[in-house]
């Protein structure tokens, strides 16, 4: 039998492990697995098909009903041209602050999710512990529908609870934005600019279609929320373009522009209505495209389609948490997380975890200590409450 580390220990090994989404995670993967073998927990991996990362799923107690499974992601976001006053791969403590690449989001909870399972394995629990550790939360969410299909499929014991432990600043979180992620691919034609009508521009027809993104934004901050929909800041549905990119030269028309865009929708507007209607958008502007040169078109790539987390009457997740929280606010958030597909696959889940979701993706990323405790605590009580 291994020594159990500390929840601190564990976070900082946790964030030692670059895992960031484009890369492996294979070394925390192993790391991990190792890990809770020590201490005669038995692991199961579900590996992606190229074989260079991994989910892990473990089960700790007797297989009976009233089961918590506690959801986390591996993967973290970039830190290339963060400016970093420390190294983003090593926890490093100031003024109440542990800072790091993933304290927030999400190997803080990561790491106090794994001493509960340790804990519960030692003390013995009446119920059963789970945890579910996702790879490619971050490009998406793709990681968990496998890994919850792979659990389901290999007879792994239902927990009735799902916990999500993103940042939340323990607050239990029951509603959460639906989200839809597209990488749109425009092919115009090349012709010197002096004679652009001869050709289509794909960086002009790009931007047909960001002004109409923008025009959708405005109706929709316009419309009066209601029900679920007034929960969440803001209560509409957004439409989002980051990043666009196209054209070889300023006095040419441009043969290529593509950008990704995102739509966060509110619970009474189905994510496929939303889903259709940009369609719909894409297929009267590469018309208009093709009226002038038959061979301009427009591509749509489907890049992710995240669920919503939608609120449970009587639920069983939002029960427990605020009984071990003390937490008897409502609270909605937009950003995404596993949360929905889990519900989705028969769990009463909620979002409940440490750290605050404003500090998860930023340069000097960090979880304060009391935050930190405060999901110690959180874990604490659980394990009491699965020793009942």
């Amino acid at each position: 039998m291994g020594a159990e580390l500390t929840p601190r220990h564990l976070v900082e090994k946790l964030v030692s492990f670059p895992t960031v989404s484009r890369d492996s995670n294979l070394a925390l993967v192993d790391w991990v697995e190792g890990y809770l073998a020590e201490h005669g927990i038995a692991v199961t991996r579900v590996p992606n098909d190229a074989g260079d990362k991994a989910s892990l799923y473990a089960h700790v107690g007797p297989k009976a009903p009233g089961g918590v499974l506690l959801s986390g992601h591996s993967d973290v976001v970039p830190v290339d041209g963060q400016n970093w006053a420390s190294d983003p791969f090593e926890v490093t403590e100031r003024d109440g602050r542990l800072y790091g690449r993933g304290t927030c989001d999400m190997k803080g909870f990561d790491a106090l999710a794994i001493w509960a399972l340790v804990r519960a394995q030692a003390l013995g629990v009446a119920r059963p512990l789970q945890l579910a550790l996702s790879r490619d939360e971050e490009i998406g969410c793709v990681g968990a529908p496998p890994m919850i299909a792979h659990m389901r499929e290999a007879g792994f014991p239902m927990a009735e609870i799902a916990i999500v432990g993103e940042p939340s600043m323990m607050q239990v979180v029951t509603g959460q934005k639906g989200n839809i992620g597209f990488r749109t691919r425009l092919k115009g034609v090349e012709v010197h600019s002096s004679i652009l009508h001869t050709g289509v521009s794909a960086v002009m027809e790009a931007a047909r279609l960001v002004m109409w993104i923008n025009d959708q934004n405005e109706a929709n901050r316009a419309k009066t929320a209601s029900g679920a929909d007034a929960l969440f800041d803001p209560p509409w549905t957004t439409l989002h373009v980051g990043q666009i990119a196209g054209g070889t030269a300023h006095n040419i028309t441009a043969a290529d522009c593509s950008f990704p865009l995102d739509i966060r929708c509110v619970p009474s507007e189905p994510m496929e209505d939303w889903r259709d209607t940009y369609l719909d958008e894409v297929r009267r502007i590469e018309a208009a495209m093709q009226a002038v040169r038959p061979e301009a078109r427009i591509e749509v790539e489907d890049i992710f389609f995240v669920p919503p987390l939608l609120p449970e009457q009587e639920g069983a997740a939002e029960a427990l948490t605020r009984r071990l929280t003390g937490d008897n606010a409502t609270h909605a958030v937009a950003y995404a997380t596993e949360a929905g597909q889990f519900q989705g696959g028969g769990y009463s889940t909620v979002i409940c975890g440490p750290g605050d979701i404003a500090q998860a993706h930023q340069p000097d990323e960090y979880i304060t200590l009391d935050q930190f405790r405060a999901g110690e605590a959180f874990m604490a009580r659980l394990l009491d409450h699965l020793k009942e």
